[in-house]
C-alpha cells in the first residue's frame, strides 16, 4: 500500500515571482460555470448561520455569490431566491401586481412578504399574464391609511402615470425619474399592461456595485443548496420556478451514485439549469459527478473549522492535495472546481486558487458578520453570533441530516454528529470582510 503525502494550506507558502502588475492592478475575475462570471472568486457557504437572502444580496452585489443553506423549508427557500432576485433589476420583469379591488391590508402583506415599497395596480389578470395598468400603490399612498378593508383604488395614484416602453435606456430613465421626481418608472406594453419596473433604488444601486454579479436581465444571482432523492428533487423544481441561477447539490460525500443520480435528474429536468455538486476529495470522484452532468464540483471532505467528519469517519483528503487532484482530472474536462473548507485567511484562499481552483467557499469568515443569519449576544463584554456546522446536531434536527445520509433517523439522540456548534465574534458588515479578503488575495497577485 502506497501511502502519499498530503498537504493542507499551512503546509505551503506561494514562491514569489516577477510581476508585471500592481496588487491594485490584478484581475480577479473567474468562471464558476460556464455561464456564470464572478468578479471576486468568493462563495458563501450554504449554512444556516452563513447565508440566507442578506448574506445572498451582499455577495451578488461584490461580485460573488451566495448560497442558501437548505435547512430552509422549500417554501422559504424559494421566497429567498426571490428576494435576491427583485432586490436589484436592471428592470423587474413581470413586477408583483394587485387588483384594484383588493385592500390595503392586502397590499401591506404583499410589500411585507416581497420587501418592496410599491406595487403597481391593475385592472384584472386574466390566463396568468399581466393586467392593463390602472395605477401604483407605494409607501406614501398607505402611509396614515387605517382600515384595512379600504379599497387600493381609494389610495392609489392613478393620474399622471409616468410609463416606458420596453427598451429604455438607463440614461433615459434617470432622466425621467430626475425630471418627474419619482421613484418608480412603469414598463408598459402596446396594451398598456405591466410588463416591468424601474426603480431609482436599482439604479443607484447599479452605480454603486459596478461589479456585481448579475444575470443577463440586470437582477443579482444566487444560488441555493438541494439534496438528493425525491425531496431533494422537489426542492430543486421550487428554486428553479423561483429562478435561482445555480443550484447546488450539497453532500457531504459527494462522490455517491445517489449525488450522481440526482445531478442526472436535474440536468434532465432543464437544459439550461446550472449545477454545482459534491462534496468531493479525489480525482475519481470529479471525474465521476463531471461524467453525470455537474457544471462545477465542489472539494472539501471534513476540513472546516467546525466539521469533524475526520475525527468521527476518519475519511478525508488534506485540502490542498484534494484541491490539486480533483482541479487536474476536472480541468481535462472543462469543469471548473470550488475549494470549501479549511480557509481561515485571505492566503489560504490564494493558496486555494494557487492549487487549481477557480474560487473558494468560506464559511467560518462570514459567519458573525451583520448579514449572517441568527441574533448577536454579549459575553463577558463581547459582542458574538451564533456558528455551527451543517454536520452538528442542532443543525441535522433541523433539516440538514440528509446531507450526512441520516435521515431516516428521527431520534435525535441517535444522531452521529459530524460537526460541531460554537459562536465567533461579531464582525461587522460582510462587505468589509470581503473587501479584506480580496485585498489580501490581489496582494498575492500583484
Amino acid at each position: 500500500m502506497e501511502i502519499r503525502t498530503g498537504l493542507t494550506f499551512d503546509d505551503v507558502l506561494l514562491v514569489p515571482g516577477e510581476s508585471a502588475v500592481l496588487p491594485s492592478q490584478a484581475n480577479t475575475t473567474t468562471h464558476i460555470t460556464r455561464d456564470i462570471v464572478l468578479t471576486i472568486p468568493i462563495l458563501s457557504s450554504a449554512m444556516d448561520t452563513v447565508t440566507e437572502s442578506d448574506m445572498a444580496i451582499v455577495m451578488a452585489q461584490a461580485g460573488g455569490l451566495g448560497v442558501l443553506h437548505r435547512n430552509l423549508d422549500v417554501d422559504a427557500q424559494a421566497q429567498a431566491v426571490r428576494q435576491v432576485k427583485r432586490f436589484e433589476s436592471g428592470m423587474v420583469v413581470n413586477p408583483v401586481t394587485m387588483r384594484s379591488d383588493e385592500t390595503l391590508g392586502q397590499a401591506l402583506a404583499l410589500m411585507k412578504r416581497h420587501k418592496i415599497s410599491g406595487i403597481p395596480v391593475v385592472d384584472a389578470v386574466g390566463n396568468g399574464g399581466p393586467g392593463k395598468l390602472v395605477g401604483i400603490v407605494t409607501n406614501r399612498d398607505v402611509r396614515f391609511a387605517e382600515n384595512p378593508e379600504q379599497p387600493v383604488s381609494e389610495l392609489m395614484t392613478h393620474a399622471g402615470l409616468v410609463t416606458v416602453s420596453p427598451g429604455v435606456t438607463q440614461d433615459e430613465a434617470r432622466r425621467l425619474l430626475h425630471a418627474h421626481r419619482i421613484e418608480k418608472l412603469l414598463v408598459v406594453d402596446a396594451a398598456y399592461r405591466c410588463i416591468g419596473l424601474i426603480t431609482v433604488k436599482d439604479i443607484e444601486r447599479a452605480v454603486t456595485y459596478p461589479n456585481a454579479t448579475k444575470d443577463a436581465t440586470g437582477r443579482l444571482r444566487v444560488a441555493a443548496a438541494t439534496t438528493t432523492g425525491d425531496a431533494g428533487f422537489a426542492r430543486t423544481e421550487a428554486l428553479i420556478d423561483a429562478e435561482c441561477d445555480l443550484i447546488v447539490v450539497d453532500t457531504a460525500h459527494g462522490h455517491s451514485v445517489h449525488v450522481a443520480a440526482a445531478v442526472e435528474r436535474i440536468k434532465r429536468l432543464s437544459n439550461s439549469v446550472q449545477v454545482i455538486a459534491g462534496n468531493v476529495a479525489t480525482a475519481e470522484a470529479a471525474r465521476a459527478l463531471a461524467g453525470a452532468g455537474a457544471d462545477c464540483i465542489k472539494v472539501g471532505i471534513g476540513p472546516g473549522s467546525i466539521c469533524t467528519t475526520r475525527i468521527v469517519a476518519g475519511v478525508g483528503v488534506p485540502q490542498l492535495t484534494a484541491i490539486m487532484d480533483a482541479a487536474e482530472a476536472a480541468t481535462k474536462l472543462g469543469i471548473p472546481v470550488i475549494a470549501d473548507g479549511g480557509l481561515r485567511t485571505s492566503g489560504d484562499i490564494a493558496k486555494a486558487l494557487a492549487a487549481g481552483a477557480a474560487a473558494a467557499m468560506v464559511g467560518s469568515m462570514l459567519a458573525g458578520t451583520t448579514e449572517a443569519p441568527g441574533e448577536s449576544f454579549l459575553f463577558q463584554g463581547r459582542t458574538y453570533k451564533s456558528y455551527r456546522g451543517m454536520g452538528s446536531v442542532a443543525a441535522m434536527a433541523r433539516g440538514s441530516a440528509d446531507r450526512y445520509f441520516q435521515q431516516d433517523i428521527k431520534d435525535q439522540l441517535k444522531l452521529v454528529p459530524e460537526g460541531i456548534e460554537g459562536q465567533v465574534a461579531y464582525k461587522g458588515p460582510a462587505k468589509d470582510v470581503l473587501h479584506q479578503l480580496v485585498g489580501g488575495l490581489k496582494a498575492a497577485m500583484g
